[in-house]
């Protein structure tokens, strides 16, 4: 029979403890969530009125017969790949663009006034003003794109800039050249801002895209169904919509940080 080592069954202990910790706390996030839609339950009986405020049962079923629809789908796919679109060419200019400020100084002082110019701007400035240049459908895409390309440029940026200097001096010595540098070197220091940087952009530009849409009403958008459904007062549905809005963004962060975290548990056993 295998004998049962101590550093064995300490591991195995501290395997059960992981496994009871994350069900407590899914079990208490659950509790948190029915409380709230108690809370809810209870505000719509007491106000009365669906126009107003329509009860979680309500919503549930107006989000039902959205589901079922193929024009929902529609309008979801195409929301999302706009938002998408810009916030992977935010990805890219966001990296290259800190990457050169890195390496030239001069650039990085070109660039920091037009980030703090669109950290400082409202979306709703930003809509008004894109909507005189372009058409609503392609807004969505730009906005997302300015939302997230700050927030992916400045945390990369930091970064590079927290380098150890003692490793840089150290592969200068053992002359560390091209990708070997920047894999054992640069990537190391630069990922947990990667990550930090991904998660809070796909959030706001996410948020940020929906509300360009709501103020421009491209066809075939969510934030133009949201916007119907309050000119129309059908208050059900701007509901429903919302809490699509938000499923898809619990969805999206989630499942792109643990994309985010595998490729740096890859990148990490590789170096």
């Amino acid at each position: 029979m295998p004998k049962h080592t101590p550093q064995r069954s300490f591991k195995t202990h501290l395997f059960l403890r992981g496994q009871t910790d994350r069900l407590s706390s899914g079990v208490l996030r659950l509790l948190a969530i029915l409380f709230w839609l108690v809370i809810w339950q209870l505000a719509a009986l007491f106000v009365g009125k669906q126009f107003i405020l329509p009860s979680p049962l309500e919503t549930l079923g107006c989000l039902g017969t959205l589901i079922g629809t193929g024009e929902f789908w529609v309008i979801t796919a195409h929301s999302l790949l706009h938002i998408a679109l810009g916030f992977f060419s935010a990805l890219v200019g966001g990296v290259l663009a800190s990457v050169a400020s890195y390496r030239i100084r001069l650039i990085k002082t070109l660039i920091s006034p037009l980030i703090m110019a669109i950290k400082s701007i409202p979306v709703a400035s930003f809509v008004i003003l894109l909507l005189v240049w372009m058409h609503a459908s392609y807004l969505s895409v730009v906005v997302a794109h300015l939302i997230a390309f700050p927030i992916i440029y400045t945390n990369l940026l930091r970064g590079l800039e927290s380098t150890d200097t003692k490793l840089l001096e150290m592969a200068d010595i053992f002359q560390i050249q091209g990708c070997a540098r920047i894999r054992s070197l640069y990537l190391s220091q630069v990922l947990p801002y990667f990550e930090a940087a991904t998660s809070l952009a796909l959030g706001f530009c996410w948020k940020a895209g929906i509300a360009a849409e709501v103020i421009s009403t491209p066809a075939s958008s969510i934030g133009g169904e949201l916007y119907s459904a309050k000119v129309f007062l059908d208050t059900p549905n701007l509901f429903a919509w919302t809490v699509v809005i938000v499923c898809i963004s619990a969805l999206i962060e989630k499942g792109f940080s643990r994309l985010i975290r595998m490729i740096v548990r890859r990148i990490e056993e590789g170096a």
